[in-house]
C-alpha cells in the first residue's frame, strides 16, 4: 500500500495531559480567590463600573523566568502603590505569533536553542503564572495555540487575541468559551471589523473540537463569552488612537450593538513600532481620558527591565531583562509613564464613567 499520511511529518511525541501538568503546579485556594477577584475587577474596569483605568504592561514576550520575576516583583509594588487610580496586568506572553518564521515562544523552545521541548515548555509557563499570581499581580497572556489554554485557563484574568489571528474562526470559537474577558485587536492593516466581527462571534454558543483537562480531543460546547472588547493597536504603520479614530471606534461599536469598552495599545503600529514613541502615546490618550473621554477604559504598555531589544543568540550570550522580539520601553520608563497616568487621572477625579 502506497503510504498517503503523514509524509511531511518526522515524529509525533505525546505531551504531558494539563491534568497532570496542574498536579505538578497547582492552583491553591487563595490563589484562586485572588484571580476570581481580578478578574471581576477587571470586568468593572471594561464596563463602566469603576472609574479606574486597566493597564496591562510587561514584556513582548517571557524567554527568561528569572528577568520575568524580577520584573513581576516591581510592577506588583507599583500596582500596590497606584491602585486607587490604575488596575495593572502583567504582560505575561508565552507564544509569538510569527508574520513568516522566528523564535515562537518560550512554550515552543524554552531553551532558545530550536530543541522545541515543549513539555517543558507548558511547565516553566505554569509555573512562572502560579508565581506572579501569588505575588498578588494578575496575569495577560495571549491566546494563540488553542490547545493550550486548558493549561493556564485557570490564571489568566485578562486574554488577549492578536492582530493575525482575530480573523482566525477557531480563536473565535475558543474565545467564546474562556472563563476572563478578552480583547480582540484590530488587524495588522487597521481594519474595524475584523476585530467587531470576532467580538460578535465570542458573544454566541458554539461547538468545536478541543483538549479536555486529561488531553483527550472533545466536543467543546461553549456559551459564548459576554466580556469581549475591541483593542486599537493601529495599523498598516498608521495610528488610530487619536480622538477621531476613538469616535470612529465608538461608532462603529454602537452600529454592530456592542457596547463601547477600548483599549489602546501603545505599541505596534500605534507607535510606529518604535517603543520610545509609547510614552507619547499615552500621554495623548489620558489627555483625551482627562478631557472626559468615557470609551477609553484600558491600555496596554510593552515593557521590560532594559530598553529596546537584541538577537537572539545563546542563552547565556543574552543581555540581561532585554527583549528578544520587540521592544520594549525600559522600567524607569515604565514607572515614569504609568505615575503621570494616575497622577492625571487623580487630578480629573478618575475615569468618567459611560453611564455618568
Amino acid at each position: 500500500m502506497i503510504r498517503t499520511n503523514n509524509l511531511n511529518v518526522s515524529s509525533l511525541t505525546p505531551i504531558i495531559a494539563p491534568a497532570d501538568l496542574k498536579q505538578v503546579f497547582p492552583l491553591t485556594a487563595e490563589t484562586s480567590e485572588f484571580v476570581a477577584g481580578a478578574r471581576q475587577q477587571v470586568k468593572d474596569i471594561l464596563w463602566s463600573r469603576d472609574p479606574r483605568m486597566m493597564a496591562v504592561v510587561g514584556p513582548c514576550s517571557i524567554h527568561d523566568p528569572k528577568a520575568a520575576i524580577d520584573y513581576a516583583k516591581r510592577l506588583a509594588t507599583l500596582a500596590e502603590e497606584l491602585k486607587d487610580q490604575l488596575f495593572l496586568v502583567m504582560r505575561v506572553y508565552f507564544e509569538k505569533p510569527r508574520t513568516t518564521i522566528g523564535w515562537k515562544g518560550l512554550i515552543n523552545d524554552p531553551d532558545l536553542n530550536g530543541t522545541h521541548q515543549i513539555s517543558k515548555g507548558l511547565g516553566v509557563a505554569r509555573g512562572l503564572m502560579l508565581k506572579i499570581s501569588e505575588m498578588g499581580l494578575p496575569v495577560a497572556t495571549e491566546m494563540l495555540d488553542p490547545f493550550t489554554v486548558q493549561y493556564f485557563a485557570d490564571m489568566i484574568s485578562w486574554g488577549a487575541i492578536g492582530a493575525r489571528t482575530t480573523e482566525s474562526q477557531t480563536h473565535r470559537e475558543m474565545s467564546s468559551g474562556l472563563s476572563f474577558p478578552v480583547g480582540f485587536k484590530n488587524g495588522t492593516d487597521g481594519n474595524l471589523q475584523i476585530a467587531i466581527d470576532a467580538m460578535g462571534a465570542a458573544f454566541h454558543s458554539h461547538s468545536f473540537l478541543g483538549l479536555n483537562r486529561e488531553g483527550r480531543i472533545s466536543i467543546v460546547q461553549t456559551t459564548g463569552n459576554t466580556d469581549a472588547h475591541i483593542v486599537l493597536r493601529g495599523g498598516n504603520d498608521q495610528p488610530n488612537y487619536h480622538p477621531a479614530d476613538i469616535e470612529q471606534t465608538c461608532a462603529r461599536l454602537e452600529k454592530a450593538g456592542i457596547e463601547t469598552s477600548i483599549m489602546v495599545d501603545c505599541s505596534h503600529a500605534n507607535s510606529s513600532k518604535d517603543h520610545t514613541r509609547q510614552e507619547g502615546v499615552l500621554r495623548d490618550v489620558m489627555e483625551q481620558v482627562s478631557a472626559g473621554q468615557s470609551a477609553i477604559s484600558s491600555l496596554m504598555i510593552e515593557s521590560f527591565i532594559n530598553e529596546g531589544n537584541q538577537k537572539l543568540t545563546t542563552a547565556d550570550e543574552l543581555a540581561y531583562g532585554v527583549s528578544i522580539t520587540d521592544k520594549c520601553v525600559d522600567w524607569e520608563t515604565t514607572e515614569r509613564m504609568l505615575r503621570d497616568a494616575h497622577a492625571r487621572l487623580k487630578a480629573c477625579g478618575g475615569r468618567k464613567l459611560a453611564d455618568a
